[in-house]
């Protein structure tokens, strides 16, 4: 018999096509997350840098800028320009809009938008002087610095304001008065609020993961059970329970005062403390089911070796033990602070009026203030840190979280 050889290009094709089955696939399902998740991301992160705001209601007031070229308070075209963007802009109703983008570069120009425009519609004599009379910041040097700012779309206005910066009236960068610095302290209370809990949550759970390894099987089971059970359960439930436990005539507190830890009832509803204690209840889990799952996979066997070989128990823990269970703390410990970083709930029911993290910004932003562009600079400085964080730590400590177990 002969055997009759298959054309190569026949080959290269059948491999090709079997190589793009699993794609078509899964087609659907990248589908919908480009368009449920990844779209309305990048819409939200967009407006950190793109706000057409001014530049749409004030085309003309923007054209008589570049032909003046000043950088202070501009000649009578300009204030004639405005007069007339700002009476299309009445009559077609977006004048709210515009005074309230403006508000957010100059507090406090709402109103007096809001009076101009209503100048501008009612054919009066729309000039310098009567426009200023109207709205006295027109009058300002930075009023107009803000201006000439916003009539450009791109902006670097909210991610600047996000580090507590801005463009000052000669053009430099500079800090904003300490009066309205708010972000960068929020900022370092969600870091170091992330990094106790995380903390507390390794001190609690690697004891905890050690312990369920070296128990028998059945015992080893009810002890992880009892450990995810909290788990199974909605964290607003969890956080609801804890303004129960942590009521000054609580739980907790009874129990502190049974065990003489403190001769007086805690302050722990509406703290920092409170705060911290349960966001490390509820995140333990998240800490400890990494370590464990690498403690595991560690043959009990080396440790024993070890210390046939002359190792103290603790040199054994410390040169053999300890540095093949350091990827599962690493990834257990970075799941955590990630995690940390975007809580918004806990922080509402439990934390003070000074312990709101950067999410509860986020969210004010967006539900109360309706200011989206800030919260698109906001969340951009969060995500971005946390991107930084994990390439960080898979590139320079050589974690993977994809090949743990």
């Amino acid at each position: 018999m002969t055997s009759v050889a298959m054309p190569a290009f026949s080959v290269r094709g059948r491999d090709r096509s079997e190589s793009l089955r699993p794609l078509a696939l899964a087609a659907p399902l990248l589908l919908l997350l480009v368009f449920s998740f990844g779209a309305p991301i990048v819409a939200l992160l967009s407006r950190a840098v793109y706000e057409p705001t001014i530049a749409n209601a004030l085309p003309r007031t923007a054209e008589a800028l570049r032909a003046d070229g000043g950088a202070g308070v501009p000649a009578e075209p300009v204030f004639v320009a405005l007069a007339a963007d700002l009476k299309q802009a009445q009559a077609a109703g977006a004048v709210f809009e515009l005074a309230k983008n403006l508000n957010t570069r100059l507090p406090g120009a709402r109103s007096q938008v809001l009076r101009a425009a209503r100048l501008a519609s009612q054919n009066q004599a729309a000039s310098k002087e009567a426009m200023i009379k109207a709205a006295p910041l027109l009058g300002e040097q930075q009023s107009w610095a803000a201006i000439r700012s916003g009539v450009h779309p791109f902006t670097s206005f909210f991610l600047l304001n996000a580090f507590d910066l801005k463009w000052t009236n000669d053009g430099t960068i500079g800090a904003v008065p300490s009066g309205q610095a708010v972000f960068l302290r929020v900022f370092g209370r969600t870091f170091l609020v992330a990094t106790i809990v995380t903390l507390a949550t390794l001190a609690l759970g690697f004891p905890l993961a050690y312990l369920i390894t070296r128990l028998r099987p059945a015992m080893a089971a009810l002890v992880l059970v009892l450990v995810l059970l909290p788990f199974w359960t909605s964290i607003l439930v969890r956080t609801a329970a804890w303004t129960v436990l942590l009521q000054k005539y609580g739980l907790l507190n009874d129990l502190l005062l049974w065990l003489g830890l403190t001769s007086d009832r805690l302050e722990l509803m509406y703290s920092r403390t409170g705060l911290i204690i349960a966001m490390t209840h509820i995140q333990l889990p998240f800490t400890l089911l990494p370590i464990y799952s690498v403690m595991r996979s560690v043959p009990p066997s080396l440790m024993r070796a070890a210390q046939s070989l002359g190792a103290r128990p603790f040199t054994a823990f410390w040169r053999v033990y300890l540095p093949q269970v350091i990827p599962g703390v690493l990834a257990g410990c970075l799941l955590t602070f990630i995690l940390c970083l975007g809580y918004y709930i806990t922080p509402v029911l439990i934390g003070g009026a000074s312990d709101q993290l950067i999410s509860n910004f986020i969210a004010n932003y967006v539900n109360a203030e309706l200011n989206w562009e800030m919260a698109a600079a906001l969340s951009f400085v969060l995500l971005t840190s946390t991107l930084g964080l994990y390439v960080a730590m898979t590139r320079y400590l050589g974690l993977d979280l994809f090949k743990m177990g």
